[in-house]
């Protein structure tokens, strides 16, 4: 299928909204007009699938109009792959830049709208700020560079889980010992996220062989 093939379905979609519509216009793929004082313009751009280009695309072309309309095929259901006109980030990302989506049905000739073109602001998550500012100020340094991949993550949790493995390298020692320095070793200690202690009697842990080795990989 070519892009040319939705164009059908969003001429008509454009017209029922009230707009003389036309295609290939100065380099836009679609050119839709609506008479007035002064007139609204509206721009779509045809894709086949969501893409950067198509996002720059439809910001070269905010200046010269008042609507920006970016319109990509349906894609049918795959397997374990998320279809972009059902992805939830691919629709914000419209609102943000006050773009409007459609997803079309070149076979219906219909579309789909996913997005209206209007201003957008997220809403504020306090918790999800909560916990990033949390996670920030209690970790020590710096430990993971950004766009680290394929290595774990240093986080502060696991900064404290490594503070209470290199005071076991010398022997077992009791929660209540390791509090003084890590506050939270007993519950860091009891869920033993990562394997890397083994209990000896009540309140009283050792290492175990990976958390001796996590002490000389983080050293």
């Amino acid at each position: 299928m070519s892009e040319s093939a939705l164009y059908p379905a969003v001429k008509r979609f454009l017209e029922q909204r009230g707009f003389e519509v036309k295609g290939e216009v100065g380099g836009c793929d679609i050119v839709g007009v609506q008479p007035g004082e002064p007139d609204l313009v509206v721009i779509t751009e045809l894709k086949l699938g969501f893409s950067l280009e198509l996002v720059l695309q439809g910001v070269d072309r905010m200046a010269s109009c008042d609507e920006v309309w970016l319109a990509i095929a349906a894609a049918r259901r795959q397997k374990g792959r998320r279809a972009q006109d059902r992805d939830r980030r691919v629709r914000m990302l419209c609102r943000l830049l006050g773009f409007g989506l459609l997803a079309v049905h070149a076979a219906r000739n219909d579309v789909q709208v996913l997005a209206e073109p209007s201003p957008y602001q997220p809403r504020p998550n306090p918790k999800r700020r909560h916990a990033l500012v949390s996670e920030h100020a209690r970790r020590r340094g710096d430990p993971s560079p950004g766009g680290t991949r394929g290595v774990p993550i240093v986080t502060a949790y696991r900064q404290e889980a490594l503070a209470c493995a290199a005071r076991l390298v010398a022997g077992p020692l009791s929660t209540r010992a390791l509090a003084s320095e890590t506050p939270r070793a007993t519950a860091i200690l009891y869920r033993n996220v990562y394997g890397w202690f083994a209990r000896v009697s009540r309140g009283v842990y050792t290492l175990t062989p990976d958390g001796q080795a996590a002490v000389e990989r983080w050293r």
